[in-house]
């Protein structure tokens, strides 16, 4: 096995997990983020020279991703409405943590995308700001502005939920 095909497999099996939990949440359907992670791994490969260092790896597959989702809606071959809502039995949830996540995931998606998508990637992803900031291609500071706006947007959306809903305690 030569040294690229050592350094490939390395990577599926470090970061396939959070590749497809993004793919996940961007397009809501186990199949097409099946496809996304495939197409991301695919097109990492056919550009693993251009992986300088290790430690950007996480950053670089998520970036890939990102673009191959973009490609997805140009190709213009799936339509929101045409995904299938996929349920998140597989996730090993409760019942109550189910609609407790999905009233969340809806409240994020509520959010600006300049806000949702780096909350995101920190939040699903557990990624820091530099690695927020290489994907996005942008400033730290910025990164960090989107971060604290979109927690306090999300906290003044769960707010009001909150308060008018009785406590069973």
């Amino acid at each position: 096995m030569s040294h690229a095909q050592q350094r490939y497999e390395a990577l599926v099996r470090a970061y396939t997990p959070d590749l497809y939990r993004y793919a996940y949440w961007l397009c809501h359907s186990k199949s097409i983020a099946e496809d996304l992670v495939q197409d991301t791994l695919l097109r990492a490969w056919k550009n693993l020279s251009q992986l300088q260092e290790a430690k950007a790896a996480k950053a670089w597959l998520l970036t890939i991703l990102r673009h191959e989702n973009a490609r997805r809606f140009e190709r213009k071959q799936f339509e929101y409405s045409d995904v299938e809502q996929d349920s998140l039995e597989d996730l090993h949830q409760s019942p109550e943590q189910s609609v407790a996540t999905d009233r969340l995931h809806r409240l994020i998606l509520g959010l600006p995308q300049d806000y949702r998508e780096p909350l995101v990637m920190q939040l699903l992803l557990g990624m820091t700001g530099d690695e927020i900031a290489t994907v996005l291609q942008l400033n730290l500071n910025t990164v960090n502005t989107r971060l604290f706006r979109g927690r306090a947007q999300l906290r003044a959306r769960l707010q009001p939920e909150a308060a008018g809903v009785p406590s069973h305690g």
